[in-house]
């Protein structure tokens, strides 16, 4: 039994959700999002309620019930409040820059490292040290801030890298001299 499958989505007064065949949209105060879920799951909104359920009982059907739930919910969650990744930049010399539609890093390569604006997405550089993203969609936030951290991800021994805020890296004591 999936027990976040079978958990109601108690949406929020300004959210719509709408399903047309195996496409759920979902649209609030932030903008429109659309997905399309499986087709062994089926979703009812009953007032301010979305309620999904399986029509067997296999582990595949059992796995893709929670799943189609979550991603529901992440939806309704975005284009209600959005998402915000933040990440922090820790080592000598580094810094990030916004200029117009481009992030650059400067992380340690002999080279700076450009990433483009992305639609629907929001990136704001408040310090040179730290990268705000945020967003309705929380598979495009993240992915974002994925991409960002695996430029320099944080090493073991000095900790120095990009790291989301709040991560901890566990240290290495490295070599004893003798």
């Amino acid at each position: 039994m999936s027990r976040i499958g079978n958990k109601v989505i108690t949406l929020p007064a300004d959210v719509e959700v709408s399903q047309e065949g195996t496409v759920v949209t979902v649209k609030g105060p932030k903008g429109t999002l659309s997905r399309e879920i499986a087709s062994q799951i089926s979703m009812s909104v009953e007032g301010t309620e979305v309620i999904f359920t399986r029509e067997s009982d296999d582990n595949k059907t059992k796995a893709l019930h929670g799943t189609t739930r979550a991603n529901v919910a992440n939806m309704v969650e975005g284009v209600s409040a959005g998402f915000t990744k933040t990440l922090k930049l820790v080592g000598v010399g580094y810094r990030a820059a916004k200029s117009g539609s481009k992030l650059t890093l400067s992380v340690g390569y002999s080279h700076p490292v450009d990433f483009e604006d992305r639609e629907d997405l929001t990136v704001e550089v408040p310090d040179a040290l730290t990268i705000k993203i945020s967003g309705i969609s929380k598979q495009k936030v993240g992915d974002l801030a994925a991409e960002i951290r695996a430029v320099r991800a944080p090493e073991p021994y000095k900790g120095k890298g990009i790291r989301y805020e709040g991560e901890i890296v566990r240290r290495k004591e490295g070599k004893t001299g003798k």
